[in-house]
């Protein structure tokens, strides 16, 4: 009977052990500012041809994604996006320049394998179009119910199934925690 496979699983069981038994604020795995904002550049393209291919009126895009993690010490994500939404009406594009600042909480969706901004807070708007500047509250509150949607149904990052580890963590009870510049995968308190 060959025993190398057997090895190879035993091998594979100690290392997952080792992992979840190492100590909470050890994290192997960690998420920098800069990825979160590439990750919020590809979500918000693929959640504007969502939008566009089910017949919506309302285009969006963005020029700018400034991510800040943990401001103040505080466990929250404070997103600032510049771009554009732009209503699609009579062969007319009729272009709004947006910039949102909203603040939120990271939570692991461990079915989803996935990290969504939840619980989002607007702490400052403006618009800028050739009928209107400033802060215009009907429109303001379109777009921040545009972005609430986009970020509580759309993932910031998602686990990559490809890479070992990331796939690793996912088998695994884990969660996010908030650090100074960067997200931290840790063990789940269960």
């Amino acid at each position: 009977m060959n025993m190398t496979p057997l090895r190879g699983l035993w091998a594979l069981l100690i290392l997952a052990l080792a992992l979840t038994s190492g100590c909470a604020s050890m994290s192997p795995y960690s998420i920098s500012e800069g990825e979160l904002e590439s990750h919020l550049q590809d979500v918000v393209s693929e959640f504007d041809r969502q939008q566009l291919s089910s017949g919506s009126p309302l285009s969006l895009s963005l020029d700018d994604a400034d991510i800040t993690l943990g401001p103040d010490g505080r466990d929250v994500v404070v997103i600032d996006l510049r771009g554009q939404v732009a209503l699609n009406a009579l062969m007319a594009k009729l272009p709004v320049d947006i910039a949102l600042k909203v603040e939120g909480a990271p939570v692991y969706d461990s079915t989803e394998k996935a990290i969504f901004i939840r619980r989002l807070q607007l702490l400052d708007s403006s618009i800028d179009s050739p009928f209107f500047k400033g802060d215009l509250k009907p429109v303001t509150d379109t777009v921040m119910r545009l972005v609430a949607q986009m970020l509580e149904t759309m993932p910031v990052y998602r686990l990559d199934e490809t890479d070992f580890a990331q796939r690793m963590f996912g088998m695994m009870p884990v969660d996010v925690r908030v650090a100074p510049g960067r997200l931290e995968f840790v063990m789940a308190d269960e």
